[in-house]
Formats: structure tokens, C-alpha cells, sequence
């Protein structure tokens, strides 16, 4: 069996994580990482120590889901206090990290004033200095700016600390993972690999390119006890093949959520990758068996973890020609730069694009469109929608984007013209903005004020205003979290009554009644322009 050339199985789920956390953006660079080890993990797992009868009771509440609670029953609370004690041991440095976060930002709230900062310099944590630099903006507000860069080089980012866990699923359900560490059990297995590595590639190329066992055994280090699970991840069954589109149009694959495929004979572009695996699953859908093995471009519209998924991009990485994202202002905690953690993490041809600044591709450009909202009016510049002219078409997915204010539109219509097809997500009830930032945060916010910055996109009457002025021919609602395969992302369980199927429901009958093709789409489709 050794010796005979085998494929990876197209169910296998990997799983990437942080020190047993599934992995996502923000546990990349160790700013974030620190704060929520610190303000999140931590407290979690204690929480759930002291009290596992709470959290089983809370998740009994669907609305309560996405909270943070842990999803285990009471016997896992002695794993979890182990987990709690490592952490205290093997995470020292970045919970000593997070604590000079918490005490300079203090200092510069109670010393800054307007003065120069220079003498502030010898205040800062030792653990600190040499790694920010102490600013103000233009009303005189101070803030650190932390060097990126040089923090990936430093002790402070720990690749020992990544690993994948892989597990085989039959079906669509997962639990929601942001939320509950991850314990070695029966049936998953960890690979203690840095995220970066090219044994990761070769796995995930055995999809489509069979190899012997123990080719990828000796690459991965498989031990002689994790053989036999192992084992079990494989098949000797060839998945179909897949070939690249070569018709003479534009073809548009939506795969779920706020992915989207768009190929010519001569590009291919897939936009904020979250793709399902091969399920046998009550919804027809596009996995990664459909996807062919070269994928010239990967767009990613923001870094939250339903539109930056690692789950999904380390599996497609050994495919992907290059990956643009939006430009970060970089060196903040809430607003890291996309580019440094996907090169960071082993993606080697990573492409920051500004706003209005074009890239050519052949038959078009891609262009970055101004991306407004849902992100708790916190300063994060790194959110692009993007507008693609394809072979003569125009294609605009506008994400996560809240229409605040129209008179953007007409400015960028003067640009574009009318397009032919808008992708536009209208998830308008949104979660606080704690609910994602609030670890990254060193003083509480109000909480009237964060139940009102909250992470939403936009209502009927705003989406349609966007429809107005760009006059689609086509209008798909998209980015609406409800298929099952991405409930362990978002957490959504939306009802006919709920806002976002309420508001949604609207539009698209407003855009029907205007003579407009227009759906909320739902599990796949495919589109030919």
C-alpha cells in the first residue's frame, strides 16, 4: 500500500490553528496575536474551567451561538485547564507582550499632550522598545505604530506554535470554531508545520496528483503512531478532472458566501475564497474538486475571517499565481497589513492595489473600488471592493460594503459607466464591534456606542440607491453567511423574518419589478456574460 500512488481525499477538512485556536488573520501578526490570547482565549478557557455548565447552557440558545462560550461537555474541562496552564507557561512572552500594550497605551493617554513624544521614549516598556514608534494624528490623539515587519523576525512570532488538524467530514455541519480551542481527539490529527511550509503544498496537490504514502509521510514526519488515522485520509479513487473554461464569453461560478469565480479562456480570477468540500450534502454546490489547477489571481476584499479564510487558502496556495489585496496604512493592531501576514504564512506573490489603481490582466484590468462601512468606523484601510472589466463586461462585487454615502457611487460611475453585473452583500444587522475587536482594545467600549458601530452592509433602500446610480443589468445578493458550509464561520441562522432576508427579499423584488435580473443567491450558480 506504501509503494501505490494515492490521492487525498476530497473530504478531509484541514484545519489550521494557533496554539490549538483555528488560526484566522489576526493570530498572525504578534500584536493581535498577543491581545487575543490575552483578552480572549484566556478568558474563555477560564470562564469555561470555573463554570462548563454556563456555556453548555448558552449554546442551547442559537442566538447565543456565536458568543463566547466553549462547546464542550464538562468532562473536556481538565483538557482545557492543561491548554490554560501551557498557555500561562509557553505564552509568557506574549502575555508579557499584551501587558505593555495595555501599559503604554495608558501612559499615552494620561501623558501625551500634544508635546513632542520624544521624551515619552524611555517610558515605554522594555519588552516595546525598538518595535513602535509613538504618534499623533492630526487632532493630537497619540497612538503606537508597531514595525510589522521587524515584529515577524522577532521572538514574539512563533511558527512552532501552528499547526493543521486534519479530520474527515460527511457532512455540511461544523461547529463554530472562533470560539473553542481545538483538543487531539479520535479522528483528528495534528501536523505541527508551520503554516509556510511546502510539505502543506504537496499534501494538497495529492487532491489532483497522486503520490506514495510515504513520499508525503517523510515530507509531513508523520510518526509511526498517527500511521494508521493517516492512512485513512487517503484513496486510490481518481477525482474527475477539471478544465479550464474556454468558451468565447465571461463564466461567474458562485461557490457560497462571498466567493466568486470569473474566467475567460485566457484568466482566471477567484475573489475571498470560502469553498465547501465534497460532501454528500442536501445543497448542490462547487468545491475544490471544481476548481482547475491553475488560478492566475486571487482577490481578497478584507481581512475579516470569512473573506481572508486560511482554511481555504493554504489548500489552494500551490495553484494560486498571485494574490492582491487591499493596501494597508500598516503598524496598527486593529489594521495589520494583509500583504506581510500572506507573505508571512508562505504566499509568495502577494500584490497590495490602492484604490482606483488598476492591475492588467489579459482581455482587462481588475480596479480597486472604495469600500465603505463594516468595520465599526474603526480607521482600517484595508478593504477593497473590486471592479473587473472582462473581455468588454463590467463586474462589480462590493462585498461587505455599507452605502453611507451615495455620492461615492456617482463619483465612481463617472469612472466606470454602468456595469453589467453587481454583487452586493446585504448582511445589515452586523455584530457590535467588540464582538471582533474587542480583544484589541485596552479599555472598554460603551456599550451604546458598540452596539451602534456595528459590522453591517447595507439595507434595501441603500443597496438600491447603488443600483440606481450604476444601472446593472444584473443584480445577485451575495456574502449572506447561510450556507450550511460556512455556519462554522459566521455563526448566521436567519429566519424568513430576519432583517437581512427581510431587506434583502425587498431588493430583489425592486429589481424584478424594474425589468432587472436580480436573486439573493444561495449554494452555487453559474453565469455566462
Amino acid at each position: 500500500m506504501t509503494n501505490k500512488k494515492m490521492f487525498f481525499k476530497q473530504n478531509i477538512i484541514a484545519e489550521p490553528l494557533f496554539n490549538q485556536w483555528y488560526a484566522w488573520p489576526y493570530l498572525i501578526p504578534p500584536a493581535s496575536a498577543a491581545m487575543y490570547i490575552t483578552n480572549s482565549h484566556l478568558k474563555i478557557m477560564q470562564s469555561f474551567v470555573s463554570a462548563p455548565q454556563v456555556h453548555i447552557s448558552a449554546l442551547k440558545n442559537p442566538a447565543m451561538i456565536g458568543g463566547p462560550f466553549i462547546n464542550y461537555d464538562p468532562s473536556k474541562a481538565p483538557d482545557i485547564k492543561r491548554l490554560i496552564d501551557k498557555t500561562l507557561t509557553e505564552q509568557k512572552v506574549m502575555l508579557e507582550f499584551a501587558g505593555a500594550i495595555q501599559t503604554l497605551d495608558q501612559m499615552l493617554f494620561n501623558e501625551a499632550d500634544g508635546y513632542s513624544m520624544e521624551a515619552l521614549y524611555t517610558k515605554v516598556p522594555d519588552i516595546l522598545k525598538g518595535y513602535v514608534e509613538l504618534i499623533y494624528d492630526l487632532h493630537d490623539n497619540p497612538s503606537i505604530r508597531f514595525l510589522e515587519g521587524l515584529l515577524y523576525k522577532s521572538k514574539f512570532y512563533n511558527t512552532g506554535l501552528q499547526f493543521v488538524s486534519l479530520s474527515e467530514i460527511n457532512s455540511d455541519y461544523r461547529s463554530f470554531v472562533f470560539s473553542t480551542p481545538r483538543l487531539e481527539s479520535d479522528g483528528h490529527l495534528f501536523l505541527n508545520v508551520p503554516f509556510k511550509s511546502e510539505a502543506l503544498d504537496e499534501l494538497f496537490r495529492m487532491k489532483t496528483i497522486p503520490q506514495p504514502l510515504e513520499y508525503i509521510k517523510d515530507a509531513l514526519g508523520i510518526t509511526n503512531e498517527s500511521n494508521v488515522l493517516f492512512n485513512t485520509f487517503f484513496t486510490e479513487d481518481k477525482p474527475e478532472e477539471q478544465r479550464h473554461f474556454d468558451g468565447d464569453g465571461v463564466r461567474i461560478r458562485y461557490l457560497g458566501h462571498a466567493c466568486i469565480f470569473i474566467e475567460t479562456r485566457d484568466v482566471c480570477l477567484l475573489i475571498d475564497p470560502v469553498i465547501s468540500y465534497k460532501v454528500n450534502g442536501e445543497i448542490e454546490r462547487y468545491t475544490f474538486a471544481d476548481l482547475p489547477e491553475k488560478i492566475d489571481f486571487v482577490l481578497i476584499t478584507h481581512i475579516h475571517q470569512d473573506h481572508m479564510m486560511f482554511e481555504t487558502l493554504l489548500q489552494l496556495r500551490h495553484k494560486i499565481g498571485n494574490i492582491i489585496v487591499p493596501r494597508s496604512a500598516g503598524g496598527d493592531r486593529i489594521d495589520p497589513s494583509a500583504k506581510l501576514i500572506l507573505r508571512t504564512v508562505g504566499f509568495d506573490n502577494v500584490w497590495e492595489l490602492d484604490e482606483l489603481e488598476q492591475v492588467e490582466i489579459p482581455g482587462g484590468y481588475i480596479m480597486g473600488y472604495p469600500f465603505l462601512g463594516e468595520h465599526g468606523d474603526l480607521n482600517v484601510r484595508t478593504k477593497l471592493a473590486y471592479y473587473v472589466y472582462l473581455l468588454g463586461k463590467k463586474i462589480l462585487a462590493v462585498a461587505d460594503s455599507n452605502n453611507l454615502e451615495s455620492r461615492l457611487y456617482q463619483h465612481l460611475q463617472e469612472i466606470t459607466g454602468e456595469i453589467d453585473i453587481l454583487f452586493i452583500g446585504m448582511e445589515c444587522d452586523g455584530a457590535p464591534m467588540s464582538w471582533l475587536y474587542g480583544p484589541l482594545l485596552t479599555k472598554p467600549i460603551v456599550r451604546k456606542n458598540d452596539q451602534s458601530r456595528r459590522f453591517d452592509g447595507s439595507t434595501c433602500e441603500k443597496g438600491m440607491a447603488i443600483v440606481e446610480i450604476l444601472k446593472p443589468k444584473q443584480v445577485c445578493v451575495y456574502a449572506m453567511g447561510q450556507e450550511p458550509w460556512c455556519s462554522f464561520l459566521t455563526s448566521i441562522r436567519y429566519t424568513e423574518d430576519s432583517r437581512p432576508i427581510v431587506e434583502s427579499n425587498r431588493l430583489v423584488a425592486e429589481c424584478l419589478s424594474r425589468g432587472l435580473m436580480a436573486e439573493r443567491l444561495y449554494g452555487c450558480k453559474n453565469i455566462i456574460l
